[in-house]
């Protein structure tokens, strides 16, 4: 089989090396991939959000499967453009995947359906919100932008004033263009944050092995949120009573929901999740992979990803037994100095060989570029350094490890806490 993935960080690095383990995929390219991923399949200049030039490319390469898997071009329907040219695919088409497209959208879907989620109310005037904030007078809140913002759309303000300036800002100042001229303003939740990444035909919901991310720049979870500074696998706060609560309150409900509302979801559906105390609560959906939460999960699973995606495809699901190994994995992010704010681009990166890995680790290039037989970065988060053991704590130590014994660049920082909190939990 050929395969041609379409998109270029770390999460996309991940499918591709799982996908390159398979015995029926002959060829994967990768549009417009990484300096990483260059290593593993071919790589087209193509953007991902360029529909009309991924359809032709896939003509071109004569491809057996298209994987999507950014939020942005399946938002725009780039599933439905191949699956009118005959293309099998991987990823919702555009009538599902607005369940990350819209959080007005999904949150009227759980109110509706009775999944378990925050309180709410939506608004496109930023004085019908201020109103509603000083009635309510709750904080912290939660004030997110409707459509898609690079993962930063989501303030938590602490009081009215940072409430009130999150408001105009998104509104009226459109921070996030037009994404953001309609905010969800959501009631605050606490508890341990839980990500389940689930596989889909419509008719069953297959979960993965649970995660946790680390939004946060800086060590004791301080500083900006940025895309994810590192991920663990499983979660110890998923406990298996929590996963039976979620089957049949959150997971099932939801493609059943879905499919009433004539928008079959078929692809990678991720559920974020916060453990309250009144039960576990749906925080967002995904129409796709997390990352870095992919980079975890997949070093775990021991199915065939192709037979996966084939049958996801051909709403054969049920038929497949997905396995997973009984394993931890840890992943640590390696980001440019500044990140996520103003960072310098096109430092040399040393400690990888040839295919831009290292001994004992997988190492997942997020914004790399590879010139003349060297990696440099390109990006805010450059590496996901990545290894499975039998505990976490041991798949932490090398994980941490690899990066001490030399995997490094100019102004390289990670997070040096990543998965305290599940070790201490479990």
């Amino acid at each position: 089989m050929k395969i041609l993935v379409v998109g270029g960080g770390g999460r996309e690095h991940a499918i591709i090396m799982k996908l390159a383990e398979s015995p029926k995929v002959d060829k994967i390219y990768c549009t417009p991939g990484n300096g990483g991923i260059s290593r593993y399949a071919e790589c087209f200049s193509v953007s991902a959000t360029d529909i009309d030039g991924v359809v032709a490319l896939a003509k071109q390469l004569s491809v057996d499967m298209v994987v999507v898997a950014p939020d942005d071009p399946l938002v725009l329907g780039m599933v439905d453009a191949l699956n009118d040219e005959g293309f099998m695919t991987f990823g919702p088409n555009k009538a599902a995947a607005i369940i990350e497209g819209s959080k007005a959208f999904s949150k009227e879907l759980m109110k509706k359906y009775n999944i378990p989620t925050a309180g709410y109310e939506t608004f496109s005037d930023s004085n019908a919100a201020i109103a509603y904030l000083k009635e309510k007078n709750s904080y912290p809140a939660v004030i997110k932008a409707d459509g898609l913002a690079l993962g930063k759309g989501v303030i938590i303000a602490q009081n009215e004033d940072e409430a009130v300036e999150a408001v105009k800002s998104m509104i009226d100042g459109k921070q996030f263009g037009e994404s953001s001229t309609t905010v969800v303003i959501e009631e605050f939740l606490t508890g341990p944050e839980i990500s389940v990444l689930s596989f889909t035909d419509g008719k069953v919901v297959v979960p993965m092995v649970s995660s946790m991310d680390h939004k946060r720049a800086l060590d004791g979870d301080k500083g900006l949120n940025t895309g994810g500074m590192g991920t663990i696998a499983p979660n110890p706060f998923y406990t298996e009573e929590i996963a039976k609560e979620c089957m049949e309150k959150i997971f099932i409900p939801t493609m059943n929901a879905m499919n009433a509302e004539g928008r079959t979801f078929k692809g990678c559906l991720y559920f974020g999740l916060m453990a309250t105390e009144s039960g576990v609560k749906v925080i967002e959906y995904n129409c796709r992979f997390g990352d870095p939460e992919t980079q975890v999960v997949l070093p775990l699973l021991e199915t065939d990803l192709y037979d996966i995606f084939e049958a996801v495809y051909k709403g054969t699901l049920s038929d497949i037994e997905v396995k997973w190994k009984n394993e931890c994995c840890a992943c640590v992010v390696l980001a440019s100095g500044g990140y996520p704010v103003k960072y310098e681009k096109g430092k040399e990166i040393f400690g990888l060989d040839d295919k831009g890995q290292a001994d004992g680790v997988f190492v997942y290039h997020a914004g790399t570029k590879y010139e003349n037989g060297t990696f440099y970065t390109s990006g805010g988060r450059v590496l996901g350094v990545t290894a499975n053991a039998p505990t976490l704590t041991e798949a932490l130590e090398k994980s941490y490890s690899a990066i001490d014994s030399g995997i490094t660049f100019e102004k390289a920082h990670c997070r040096r806490d990543i998965g305290k909190t599940a070790v201490s939990q479990a």
